[in-house]
């Protein structure tokens, strides 16, 4: 069982940055893909960034690529979310997930669909605005 908790959300202007934090419990946090999803009122949940558990490899959504970064490190238990240039459509609360990897090899798809994540955070809410 895997608990995640998100921080580091808040008000901000448009071309503004924010760092998330997701901090899991449990000794196996390495053997995670974790991923960030964003829901906005009235809107699904849609995927963000994802990291796989060699830490190198990251997918992004098409619309925050080159301005989101995802990182992890596994000594502390915490995937990040940079946010840079920041605009009113990334405003949604934003939820941190996890997925148990075994396999050796999944799709970049796969890590995109959030029906293959089965842990979640409860949420963290950003608003850009002036």
């Amino acid at each position: 069982q895997v608990q995640l908790v998100e921080s580091g959300g808040g008000l901000v202007q448009p071309g503004g940055s924010l760092r998330l934090s997701c901090a899991a419990s449990g000794p196996t946090f390495s053997m995670y893909a974790l991923g960030w999803f964003r829901q906005a009122p009235g809107k699904e949940r849609e995927f963000v960034a994802a990291i796989r558990r060699s830490s190198i490899s990251t997918i992004y959504a098409d619309s925050v690529k080159g301005r989101f970064t995802i990182s992890r490190d596994n000594a502390k238990n915490t995937v990040y979310l940079q946010m840079n240039s920041l605009k009113p459509e990334d405003t949604a609360v934003y939820y941190c997930a996890a997925r148990l990897i075994l396999a050796t090899y999944y799709t970049d798809n796969y890590y995109r669909d959030r029906s293959n994540y089965n842990y979640w955070g409860q949420g963290t809410q950003v608003t850009v605005s002036s």
